[in-house]
């Protein structure tokens, strides 16, 4: 019997050290990388700016942290101008970590060889004040922030330039940037054929700010009836963060792929509007190695303050054509 409990003893402290063993191991084949989640302008005074974390296990072993609720306990930014100045933190991040409240968490657990991701945005961590060129450097709190002596694991730098604040429509409203000429783009009062030939023509320039400029995000990603109960459902900082989600997976292809697939040739068949509403059909040929595929595209429009805007869209197969 003392012969089983010193082995039991003896298996414990084994596997307590090999345990140890590993986490110390992995700690230097966990990276830690950012990126910005919908890449666009900034202005200083606008726009969320989404940062996507991303935590990687390069290890042969499970990898575990602590990730608080209140995301201001696991992460931190520092954000420096190009003469290494260091921006100060945001108001609402330096209320809470002086707050004497009690940190929920959950325990992460990624495996070897998997990730874990999540979104924060910027503005919730630094305040931004000034325009210029900054570098973003992030941080994450394996074991949460409790004090400023607690050790965080470092990212990636990305560079981040901010504009002057937003330039404003005669309607109050921001206005699109053209990202490649930093021009202003105005939606035009132009007919509802002109709208769609002037998407599709930008995606096949895969000039995406001209793509979107006519394109009703919010009510987009409303079509699911489950997305649209989550939107209803958010306050406004959830609606913005969803948005940019949608359109950042629209970019992506990862939902509604047959918007965004770039067509060979594109031929407008009819056009209906009447007061407030239309519909454009379109054909778009999409030339493969050995033949051409053919597919009617409806696209639904609404009128507002007298600029059509795509609201949503069908497709429909038309067959296929031998290519000369």
């Amino acid at each position: 019997m003392k012969n089983y409990f010193r082995l039991a003893a003896l298996l414990f402290l084994f596997f307590t050290g090999v345990s140890f063993l590993h986490s110390f191991d992995t700690q230097g084949q966990v990276e830690f990388n950012i990126r910005f989640f919908d890449r666009r302008v900034y202005f200083v005074n606008s726009d969320p700016i989404l940062v996507q974390i991303t935590i990687t296990n390069n290890s042969p072993f499970p990898y575990r942290f602590k990730l608080a609720d209140d995301r201001f306990f696991s992460v931190d930014f520092d954000v420096r101008t190009m003469t290494n100045r260091q921006l100060p933190q945001a108001d609402i991040l330096t209320r809470r970590r002086n707050q004497n409240i009690q940190v929920f968490f959950r325990e992460i657990a990624i495996e070897s060889g998997e990730s874990f991701s999540f979104t924060e945005d910027l503005r919730e961590y630094v305040n931004f004040t000034q325009p210029g060129s900054f570098r973003v450097n992030a941080m994450i709190y394996p074991e949460l922030f409790r004090s400023n002596i607690a050790t965080p694991i470092q990212s990636n730098f990305l560079n981040l330039t901010l504009r002057p604040p937003v330039i404003e429509g005669p309607d109050g409203l921001p206005l699109e940037l053209d990202v490649a000429t930093g021009a202003v783009l105005v939606r035009q009062r132009i007919p509802p054929d002109e709208v769609v030939s002037y998407m599709i023509t930008a995606r096949q320039q895969s000039q995406w700010e001209r793509f979107f400029l006519y394109l009703d995000i919010e009510t987009m990603l409303q079509r699911d009836p489950v997305q649209r109960r989550r939107y209803m459902a958010e306050n406004e900082a959830g609606r913005l963060r969803m948005t940019a989600e949608y359109r950042l997976n629209l970019q992506n292809a990862v939902i509604d792929g047959d918007i965004v697939v770039i067509p060979t040739t594109f031929e407008i068949l009819r056009t209906v509007h009447e007061n407030d509403e239309g519909r454009v059909h379109v054909l778009q040929r999409f030339r493969m190695p050995n033949f051409t595929e053919l597919r009617e595209y409806t696209y639904f429009l609404e009128r507002r303050d007298n600029i059509w805007m795509i609201v949503d869209y069908s497709v429909r197969g038309m067959g296929t054509t031998a290519n000369d």
